[in-house]
């Protein structure tokens, strides 16, 4: 019998996924003998160029605050005062999808997520993602060239479609997949063993079913 798989869908610059890494970390440690674990990403913001506008600003900073609020989670708010804002994750999607091929997406995913979150960085610039292709190990030069491809572009957004597919609420979700048959995940970000449990139930009735 093949592996169940569970689907994490995220976006490397959602702030409820920074928010949610403690308990995901703790959750994929426990769950490595049970189910297979695939990344997917689903995608928050196409390519712009255009400056984010002051309302949606405000409306992150004011998530960053409550998401530290609620789990303590650290954020540098010079970001919003340092970086010129924009409304795209698309090319930090490609940035994890790059390096996925070389199996180095949660390494990619991390270094975007603490240059974002602590480094007042912009992921939405190729150069601080080429920044961070280069520290985890990555060919500047070859990643430079496959971050802004037709190839890499076509590819994301296939994945995005894929991932529309799920049951998912949005990010980050789980969705455990077995038995022909997918089921999203209840999340908690606060105490891993809710998902896990709730994994393990929809396990026993695939297999009883």
């Amino acid at each position: 019998m093949e592996k169940p798989v569970l689907y994490y869908v995220y976006d490397p610059m959602c702030s409820w996924c920074w928010g949610y890494r403690p308990t995901w970390q703790s959750l994929q440690e426990k769950l490595k003998p049970v189910v297979e674990i695939q990344y997917r990403l689903g995608g928050l913001a196409p390519d712009s160029d255009a400056p984010m506008p002051v309302e949606m600003q405000h409306f992150l900073q004011q998530t960053w605050h409550k998401i530290s609020r609620q789990l303590g989670t650290e954020f540098n708010f010079d970001f919003w005062s340092l970086c010129r804002p924009r409304r795209s994750t698309y090319p930090a999607c490609r940035a994890a999808l790059i390096a996925r091929e070389y199996g180095k997406e949660q390494a990619m995913y991390l270094g975007i997520q603490q240059a974002y979150y602590l480094q007042a960085k912009n992921p939405s610039d190729d150069d601080t993602l080429i920044e961070i292709a280069a520290g985890i190990g990555l060919d500047k030069a070859q990643f430079k060239a496959a971050l802004d491809s037709r190839e890499v572009r076509q590819k994301l957004l296939e994945e995005i479609a894929a991932t529309r597919a799920l049951p998912v609420q949005g990010f980050p979700s789980l969705v455990l997949a077995a038995a022909d048959r997918q089921m999203p995940v209840t999340l908690d970000y606060h105490h891993w063993q809710t998902s896990y449990d709730n994994i393990l139930e929809h396990l026993s009735s695939f297999s009883n079913s």
